[in-house]
């Protein structure tokens, strides 16, 4: 019996492809491991969207090769296509493979050799010259309630600070056809929510011919009408079209629930980082989200300490988001990549005023999200009841519309079904509620 083991960094994406790569492996006669089992073969698949994930990505490579020693040990993603000659110095790694090569795995592994010889194989061309979606062939989405489905991979934005254009190309689509075939299968499959995702996903269907965009992929799914839930993740606020806005409030079908990348408020910070909106265009679009979809959940990426960031500009950004109903943060420090434009600018921010600065967003943050749970108590939402119990409390954890976690208890008939709850206390930033 063969037996594989893969570990994941980064973002949704990336989590889409490896349970992909997965379920590809299991079809060749490949069995997962489970927790401190041996594998034959250990895939990381890595990120390197700052200087920390390409270490964390480095440390997992390393810790694969200490825990199964005689597994043969491959790379992929983001870190693997951008510097793969640094991996290649890791002692212990057999293989590292680009993202033009990345639906190759199960392929490229069933012909490799199982003899370890120092040098690792390198499947890595650049990914500049990719203009195909490449989809990774799937059946079933391993053990996820709510399974990502990546429609968008690559992106044409170029901002200052980031290296993903570089890591993943130009911006590519599935074609509508397909992803309406994919929601159908998983639906089919007894899925009742899924989670459309993309590196940009608001380029969708530009690279296609014909032409077409997010607003009528989402409006295809919608009259579709084949599965209960879907939601969008990640979509920028310049892309987040007044469309876009009325589907959603007007459908039964979409979840309430925006996340769109701030980075700044501070209007000259955006400019320098090639961000095409402003700190007020940002705050119109969050109150007309607020005021057309009352419950909905709306998350941002705040980018701190990017060069020229002074005390004034910090302060913009501080008080956009104290001004507007945004309901959650994402907060990451700068981080200078090889390669993008901003690693050479000058004004560098000191990283001990970097780290108090994300200190300071990350307790606004939890305050808003404080802010927004508050209002639930005595309110009825439908969730969907995850596979997987919650850890400290052992209790049922169900996800609402609005990205709102619930704890309820319940026998385990529950699982994967749309409940109805009544939400009945909160305990930190934990709702609490019971069944209908």
């Amino acid at each position: 019996m063969k037996t594989f083991k893969i570990t994941t960094l980064g973002c949704k994406v990336n989590q889409y492809e490896s349970e992909s790569l997965g379920q590809c492996l299991k079809s060749a006669g490949w069995t997962p491991v489970h927790k401190e089992e041996k594998a034959d073969l250990c895939i990381i698949n890595t990120c390197t969207v700052t200087h920390k994930a390409s270490m964390q990505s480095r440390q997992a490579a390393r810790q694969a090769i200490r825990c199964h020693p005689e597994a043969r040990v491959l790379v992929t993603g983001c870190y693997a296509q951008t510097e793969p000659e640094v991996i290649a110095e890791i002692d212990g790694v057999d293989a590292i493979v680009g993202h033009r090569e990345k639906h190759r795995i199960p392929e490229l592994v069933a012909l490799s050799s199982n003899e370890k010889t120092g040098n690792p194989e390198i499947y890595c061309s650049n990914i500049g010259h990719e203009r195909i979606f490449r989809r990774i062939p799937m059946e079933e989405i391993g053990e996820r309630t709510r399974p990502f489905l990546k429609i968008q991979d690559g992106c044409d934005a170029f901002c200052t600070y980031c290296i993903v254009p570089h890591a993943r190309g130009r911006s590519r689509s599935l074609p509508p056809k397909a992803v309406l075939d994919s929601i159908r299968a998983l639906a089919g499959s007894g899925y009742h929510e899924v989670v459309l995702s993309g590196v940009h996903l608001g380029c969708y269907g530009n690279d296609l011919t014909p032409k077409t965009d997010l607003f009528s992929v989402l409006k295809a799914i919608d009259r579709e009408r084949v599965i209960d839930r879907v939601r969008i993740s990640s979509i920028e606020p310049h892309e987040l079209t007044g469309d876009i806005i009325d589907l959603v409030a007007d459908s039964t079908r979409f979840c309430r629930h925006f996340h769109i990348p701030l980075q700044s408020g501070d209007d000259g910070i955006l400019k320098r980082m090639g961000r095409p909106y402003t700190r007020a265009g940002f705050g119109s679009l969050v109150h007309r989200l607020r005021t057309r979809i009352p419950d909905a959940a709306i998350g941002a990426d705040v980018l701190v300490g990017f060069p020229g960031e002074d005390e004034a500009a910090f302060r913009n950004t501080c008080n956009l988001i104290q001004e507007i109903p945004i309901t959650y943060l994402h907060v990451f420090p700068f981080s200078p990549r090889k390669g993008t434009p901003a690693a050479g600018f000058p004004n560098q921010v000191p990283v001990n005023t970097v780290k108090q600065r994300c200190k300071w967003l990350r307790k606004l943050g939890i305050a808003k999200k404080t802010a927004f749970l508050k209002s639930f108590p005595g309110k009825a939402v439908t969730v969907l009841v995850e596979t997987r119990r919650d850890r400290k409390t052992g209790m049922l954890k169900g996800i609402a519309s609005n990205y709102l976690t619930v704890l309820l208890d319940g026998g385990d008939e529950l699982h994967n079904r749309l409940v109805e709850v009544k939400i009945e206390s909160m305990k930190g930033n934990v709702l609490f509620g019971a069944e209908r």
